[in-house]
């Protein structure tokens, strides 16, 4: 399969020089989107109006197996380094993808405000994230627009708060028992 959308590689005018005056290196895109190398696996960035088209992109390039679905809360870390054009946010959603039949591997970063926490889910397009964006939602809080059943994956319906966030209170976390015995 011809993946010339996902190698082409884009100049902006202004970047053409760098600050030495050498020319500037050509910053790589994928379907308009900033890839970054990470320890040698290439990172896609997307704001969260662009998620589901590029992701629906790749899922068209090869990238047929979603093999995971996380998010990371970036609460002391506001001011991480982004590349330009992405917009911060509290929380970003991971999004590891896998075309088997070119070898290739692909990771999807997209930031996510916290005071939206939400994303289209992507269900439609891979049915095996149904309980990644189950537990997402469950233990971070970040929704799933569109999931067939966003509800909670480990905790109880009732269970207040999402405990991976860092500023849910560590070490609160009431023993439930039912029926305990009475002492002996």
């Amino acid at each position: 399969m011809s993946d010339q959308s996902t190698q082409a590689t884009e100049t902006d005018a202004e970047e053409t020089v760098g600050a030495d005056g050498a020319p500037a290196p050509e910053r790589e895109l994928i379907h308009d989107w900033p890839v970054v190398d990470s320890n040698g696996q290439r990172v896609v960035f997307v704001n969260r109006d662009g998620y589901l088209e590029l992701l629906r992109a790749l899922r068209q390039d090869g990238y047929s197996m979603c093999v995971d679905l996380t998010a990371v809360d970036y609460l002391a870390h506001p001011n991480r380094p982004l590349p330009d054009g992405i917009d911060g946010g509290r929380f970003e959603v991971v999004v590891n993808l896998l075309d088997m039949h070119e070898k290739r591997r692909l990771r999807v970063r997209c930031p996510v405000p916290g005071d939206d926490p939400s994303l289209p889910s992507l269900f439609d397009e891979w049915p095996g994230t149904d309980l990644p964006e189950r537990e997402v939602y469950d233990l971070m809080g970040i929704r799933f627009d569109g999931h067939p059943d966003m509800t909670r994956l480990f905790l109880p319906d009732d269970w207040e708060g999402h405990p991976l966030r860092k500023d849910y209170a560590v070490g609160r976390v009431p023993v439930q028992f039912k029926e305990a015995p009475p002492p002996r």
